[in-house]
């Protein structure tokens, strides 16, 4: 930082201390004057700025009441222009001192920042901008803080996610990613329910981190004595609800991994996944696709949208390769080669390989180092090594594959689902494996569930099952380009 730029910084510092000092006096006045805005409960509103905005014209002449922030004002004297901000939009307030008598001369030592609730009749400028003329206005808190750049925007990333209250202020178009994020989960839920689901809630806190691959969180219950996991996901306490007698079920909600931060990755993250009995891994590849395009459709209007520059669409059906196939196609390379082969292929492609790796979870490595980023248009990926899908079932003509897919968007993944296992034999084995791994220092290896274990003994029927990422859909569907610009409060490393 040069002399200049250190000058500048020390002088921005102490216009923000001035300007704090004097907005609490200017509290400390309205308190001692008996008029401490904190102390009113409530305000009644009748319209929203947009609203007004909307119906400027019918509305003409006619009383409303709005509140909301001062976002802008001009002050000519004994007249005055603002601009309120409320959960809609903004709408433009005139105030005249022969209007509002002392009132005005009050009005004139608020600051931009404060929330007013305003009185008075609409009508329009002779600009043509739509207003209300205040009668009546009343100061409900006082800001203490000034907005960032007077108001000219929060523009530092880091910032703006640590103080999300002072970017929708700032940026309100921000807004509207959580808006569309809300109808995001309104439409997925309305599908489901229609499709005969019923959404259910299982433990967030669970006694065996299971139902993934993936590192927990871990908390210590202290009545019960014992270590419990935040759930890394809720797939077995969901299939147990199948073996109890629910043919469809969905949980939509936070799932916790303890691992890396990233544009595609938070520590908690919201996914909906479902459970239909009678149904396998193509079953749930059509309500995937009908799903995500009733989304679509829901939130956009369409199918057809751009994301950073690339057009997507969701319009079924999707492309489907199974997982040599894709490997083939995109690196040129044959899964069937000999073990070594494919070693040196994956090692020549950046993967980390060791000496207990199988050919199956090679290939896995294979995919995910040279093909998975090639897939930009929604795609399902089918048919992956058994060792890397420990509650999928087998193909019945390959025992080296499983019935699996993953829903691959602009080179990410967006869903994975199964045609479920229900064999519990073969259930008890597999865990068996993933303590082997846990064992050797694989933190991500699955714990062992043997009450899992004991329900599939009592008998689960034919179950597909899917979870998809909410998160990264609404990335998708709002052309954000990290997962922080759809959390509203994102994980963040604390300043202190």
């Amino acid at each position: 930082m040069s002399e200049t730029e250190r000058t500048a910084a020390a002088d921005r510092e102490r216009d923000l201390a001035e300007s704090i000092k004097i907005r609490g006096e200017k509290l400390r006045e309205l308190i001692g004057a008996g008029k401490n805005p904190y102390e009113i409960t409530s305000y009644v509103k009748t319209d929203s700025a947009v609203e007004i905005l909307r119906d400027g014209a019918a509305l003409d002449g006619r009383e409303v009441s709005v509140a909301g922030r001062i976002i802008s004002r001009r002050i000519m004297g004994k007249a005055s222009f603002c601009h309120i901000l409320d959960g809609s939009g903004s709408v433009q307030i005139y105030l005249k001192a022969d209007d509002l008598g002392e009132v005005y001369e009050e009005f004139k030592r608020w600051d931009i920042g404060d929330i007013a609730g305003v009185k008075g009749n609409v009508f329009t400028t002779h600009k043509g901008e739509v207003s209300v003329r205040v009668t009546e206005i009343t100061l409900l808190s006082k800001s203490l803080l000034p907005l960032p750049e007077k108001y000219h925007g929060l523009k530092d990333p880091d910032l703006r996610y640590r103080q999300r209250y002072v970017d929708l202020i700032a940026n309100p178009e921000v807004k509207n990613v959580f808006i569309a994020r809300s109808k995001v989960i309104k439409a997925i839920r309305e599908y489901l329910d229609n499709d005969g689901y019923i959404e259910v809630e299982t433990p967030i806190l669970n006694t065996v981190a299971g139902g993934a691959e993936a590192r927990p969180f871990v908390t210590h219950h202290n009545t019960l004595g014992l270590d419990m996991y935040l759930r890394i996901a809720p797939e077995l306490y969901l299939k147990r609800l199948i073996v109890g007698g629910f043919e469809r079920v969905y949980e939509l909600g936070r799932l916790f991994r303890n691992e890396g931060m990233s544009v595609r990755h938070n520590p908690e993250f919201t996914t909906v996944e479902l459970y239909a009995a009678y149904c396998d891994y193509n079953d749930m590849m059509r309500t995937a696709e009908r799903m995500t395009e009733f989304t679509a459709l829901k939130v956009l209007g369409s199918t057809e949208f751009s994301y950073q520059g690339t057009e997507l669409s969701f319009k079924a059906p999707w492309q489907r390769y199974t997982m040599a196939e894709a490997v083939k196609k995109f690196a040129g390379i044959d899964c069937s080669a000999p073990l070594d082969e494919l070693k040196r292929k994956a090692k020549e492609a950046g993967a980390e390989v060791s000496g207990e790796d199988s050919s199956g979870t090679v290939v896995y490595k294979l995919f995910d180092a040279l093909v998975e980023n090639k897939l930009i248009q929604p795609t399902f990926i089918t048919e992956y090594p058994v060792e890397v899908s420990p509650l999928a079932k087998k193909k019945k003509d390959d025992k080296t594959l499983t019935e699996r897919f993953e829903i691959f968007v602009y080179g990410r993944e967006l869903g994975n689902a199964y045609s479920e296992l229900n064999d519990p034999i073969d259930q008890k084995q597999r865990f068996a494996e993933q303590m082997k791994k846990r064992e050797k220092g694989d933190e991500q290896a699955q714990d062992a569930d043997d009450d899992f274990v004991t329900a599939l003994e009592y008998g689960m029927p034919p179950t597909g099952g899917m979870g998809i990422g909410i998160d990264r859909l609404v990335m998708f569907l709002t052309d954000s380009a990290s997962i922080r610009d759809v959390l509203l409060f994102p994980t963040m490393k604390p300043l202190k």
